[in-house]
């Protein structure tokens, strides 16, 4: 039987986190119109806030490789001087409606405070923001920010925890109607990638910036099977006419995989 993953040692932690704090993950530039676009949706939204914009950043996958705007959103980041009511209210009008063609856009509105004070809650979402992120307009508010890793563990094990019961509910509801399935698998993919990432940092490594590589060096280091675990990426980016049989393959195998992974994560040793 395969033992636990190694613990990692504080020496070889504190060297990660250095290295990891000051220099980004391998990041790609946004193409031009996808840029043009940005400004165009922040625009209405920047004249409603006026003195309470503070910056606005793009985040997630339109900087890292393999960016499709057909079939992923452009994550934004805006973050203000306050965000009550009264500011909710002036933004409510203006917030563009989703357009029929790409690329459409997923905002997150934060004031500089709510920032300051979540970044212990959500380290995952911060640390991957944080590693690459791309200012658009404004003040650069996040270069400054010092992310806490000491919940880190604790919020994959979380994470890994909630994305497997709904995989198992998903697969009781389902399974008579694969294709169902794949399409979960496919909206589930972009998740588990930035989970993969941050299981990779526990380790005291700095993440692949392909996520196939990702998958991969998560399934060495967990001690997985790594064809069973690229199942949620297969499903989004392979294109491939799969029969109902082998999509239900394809999900059986994942899931098996995440449950091994949250067993692996549960007696993972983390200074």
């Amino acid at each position: 039987m395969r033992g636990p993953p190694a613990a990692l040692t504080p020496a070889r932690a504190r060297h990660s986190v250095t290295r990891m704090v000051h220099r980004m993950t391998s990041r790609i530039e946004p193409a031009p119109a996808v840029l043009d676009a940005a400004r165009k949706w922040l625009a209405p939204a920047r004249g409603a806030l006026g003195s309470d914009f503070l910056a606005c950043y793009l985040t997630g996958s339109v900087l890292r490789l393999g960016f499709d705007p057909k079939k992923s959103r452009v994550n934004l980041l805006i973050v203000t001087r306050t965000l009550g009511l009264d500011v909710l209210d002036r933004l409510a009008p203006v917030i563009p409606a989703e357009g029929r063609q790409p690329p459409n856009f997923e905002p997150l509105f934060m004031s500089e405070s709510q920032v300051r004070h979540s970044l212990d809650t959500f380290p995952i979402e911060w640390i991957e923001i944080h590693e690459a992120h791309l200012l658009l307009e404004g003040s650069d508010v996040l270069a400054p920010l010092s992310i806490p890793r000491d919940n880190l563990r604790l919020q994959c094990e979380h994470e890994l925890r909630v994305k497997a019961m709904r995989l198992r509910h998903l697969y009781l509801a389902n399974s008579r109607v694969p294709v169902r399935l794949e399409l979960e698998l496919k909206s589930a993919s972009s998740g588990f990638a930035a989970l993969f990432r941050a299981l990779i940092r526990l380790r005291g490594e700095e993440p692949p910036a392909e996520t196939p590589r990702v998958v991969e060096r998560v399934a060495d280091l967990y001690q997985l099977e790594a064809g069973a675990l690229l199942g949620a990426h297969m499903a989004r980016h392979v294109e491939h006419h799969r029969s109902p049989k082998d999509t239900l393959a394809l999900f059986r195998r994942f899931l098996g995989e995440v449950d091994r992974l949250v067993a692996a994560i549960d007696t993972l040793r983390v200074p």
